[in-house]
């Protein structure tokens, strides 16, 4: 059922929120052990949360392609497919935030990296923002399946 569908793709939207704060509770251990990194601990957690993002994001793509194949709900899968490319960009802005952090740790008198932070957190807001949007879009074209 459709219905069912939508309360899986919000279960695992949940997981993904979940993830990223273990990702961020990770790197802050990571940064904590300055100026003797554990890298291979760190390396092990990014593999983890790569994985758990992949294994969601899959999740996510079966989910909208049931939605418009099964469903013909063409405009709630173009909705989940938009939050998926939103995901993505995110992931890889905390990806690229993440570096610039241990860089201004590394270097705390080189101000280019707390401008690439300030940059980064923007655009990381900027994306949450639009999967916001795009999530009450999400909600606006599914009410007719909770009625």
């Amino acid at each position: 059922m459709a219905r069912d569908l939508l309360k899986k793709f919000y279960f695992y939207q949940e997981e993904r929120i979940q993830t990223y704060k273990l990702f961020e509770e990770g790197f802050q251990g990571y940064l904590k052990g300055k100026p003797n990194y554990n890298f291979p601990l760190y390396r092990q957690l990014v593999h983890e949360i790569t994985e758990t993002f992949s294994k969601i994001s899959k999740d996510i793509i079966l989910i909208k392609n049931e939605m418009a194949e099964t469903y013909s709900l063409n405009l709630i899968a173009d909705c989940l497919d938009k939050i998926q490319e939103n995901e993505k960009q995110k992931l890889e802005l905390v990806a690229h935030l993440q570096m610039a952090r241990q860089n201004e740790a590394d270097h705390p008198d080189d101000e280019t990296f707390t401008n690439q932070i300030t940059d980064l957190k923007h655009k990381i807001k900027q994306t949450e923002n639009q999967i916001c949007l795009v999530m009450e879009d999400l909600k606006y074209e599914s009410e007719e399946l909770y009625q």
